[in-house]
């Protein structure tokens, strides 16, 4: 490891771990990344290492069969997978989503369902809130959940599902009517049970297919159609109608820590190739890592990938404590995808035209990076809530 992005105050064991996953991915990772990716081939070999290493079940409990870990230790774990292939952080992310709902929000019942399988990734978790109609504005999900006898009738399209095949468990966002006068409260998270793959996997619910997408490629991206699809007042995540919508935004703001920490791992990455190219490349007898403007380049680009380390760490650590971190968790979101962008382009303006080849790895990084921008909502909608917050904590 590099002398950038170093965190202070660690743990043994969170050093130990974090030592044994950087090692995985220089090994496991990184030497089959590019032919994966090109391919849009499932990491399958991967993903059972990381199974094997105890990382689906990383912030589970002990008690039902996890590591314990901090959710401070599950972003570091993400920034160094995300610096191999950020795709692979994909796999696990919305899995995790899921977990941290149950330990959450979830009857003690739920959790000693789902938990013990999700901590050996016997299970894995998606996370469904988006819809075609929907992008950021959450009060306009339209999937209905209707009440019957026997439990709940949900019918709607979902979008955008990271995992939307290989998932076995998939917490989706519906309306229902429980009569409040708000639409926040109208809202509930169930939690839908389905087999792995296309096509019908549970009655009344399709995964259509893979959603093509220009990065992000190997996890697979998908719909979820719901038609009628039957199930028991039991699958309420909490075992309470109308509370979705603030389950949901829980999850969402540690999905931004998350968000930030893949886009660390990705600018670390852009940056390890850029300055490795750069004192590989010559030209006018010297390499060009010893002309002034490229030498700023790379100044500027370690002090981006400092930046946006720190406040991801910030974040994931307030979060840890319990303490409110809305701003904090915006905040490095929308630094980190910014700045991993501007890192991961200067990267790739110093390799000139071989960047633009297939055959170098920062060409698959210029891809993958964008949708850092846009993944947990984008940097105007971090700005909104980071701009609401402050008011509220400024006001006159």
């Amino acid at each position: 490891m590099g002398r950038l992005a170093q965190t202070d105050g660690l743990t043994d064991v969170q050093d130990e771990i974090l030592k044994t996953i950087h090692q995985y991915v220089e090994d496991k990772i990184i030497p089959v990344a590019q032919d994966l990716e090109h391919a849009d081939e499932y990491p399958q070999d991967i993903v059972d290492g990381l199974k094997e290493l105890g990382v689906f079940g990383l912030t589970i409990p002990e008690e039902y069969g996890g590591l314990g870990e901090s959710l401070l230790t599950y972003a570091l774990v993400v920034e160094e997978i995300a610096r191999g292939w950020m795709s692979v952080s994909g796999v696990i992310n919305t899995h995790f989503i899921v977990a941290y709902l149950l330990m959450q929000h979830g009857t003690e019942e739920q959790k000693q369902k789902y938990l013990p399988s999700m901590a050996t990734g016997e299970v894995r978790g998606a996370f469904s809130m988006s819809e075609p109609g929907l992008g950021s504005d959450v009060s306009a999900v339209s999937t209905k959940a209707t009440k019957t006898d026997d439990g709940y009738s949900i019918t709607g399209q979902k979008m955008w599902l990271t995992n939307g095949a290989s998932s076995t468990l998939v917490a989706v966002l519906c309306k229902t009517d429980e009569g409040s006068d708000s639409v926040y409260k109208n809202m509930t998270t169930f939690l839908v049970e389905k087999e792995a793959g296309f096509g019908e996997t549970a009655q009344g619910v399709t995964i259509p297919g893979k959603i093509a997408k220009m990065g992000y490629k190997g996890v697979e991206t998908t719909e979820m159609i719901l038609e009628d699809h039957r199930i028991s007042a039991d699958q309420i995540l909490g075992g309470t109608p109308g509370k979705g919508f603030f389950q949901m935004m829980d999850g969402v703001e540690v999905g931004r820590v998350n968000v930030a920490a893949r886009a660390c791992g990705l600018a670390i990455r852009g940056f390890e190739l850029g300055v490795a190219y750069a004192q590989q490349r010559k030209t006018f007898g010297k390499q060009i890592a010893d002309h002034q403007a490229v030498l700023f380049r790379i100044a500027e680009m370690a002090t981006k990938v400092e930046t946006i380390h720190t406040m991801m760490v910030r974040a994931a650590r307030l979060k840890d404590t319990g303490k409110r971190m809305d701003v904090e968790a915006g905040m490095a979101k929308m630094l980190a995808s910014e700045y991993a962008n501007e890192v991961v382009e200067d990267s790739f303006r110093i390799h000139g035209g071989y960047g633009y080849s297939k055959e170098y790895e920062i060409e698959r990084l210029m891809r993958e990076v964008k949708f850092m921008l846009i993944g947990e909502g984008t940097s105007d909608i971090q700005k909104m809530i980071i701009g609401r917050s402050l008011l509220k904590d400024y006001k006159l």
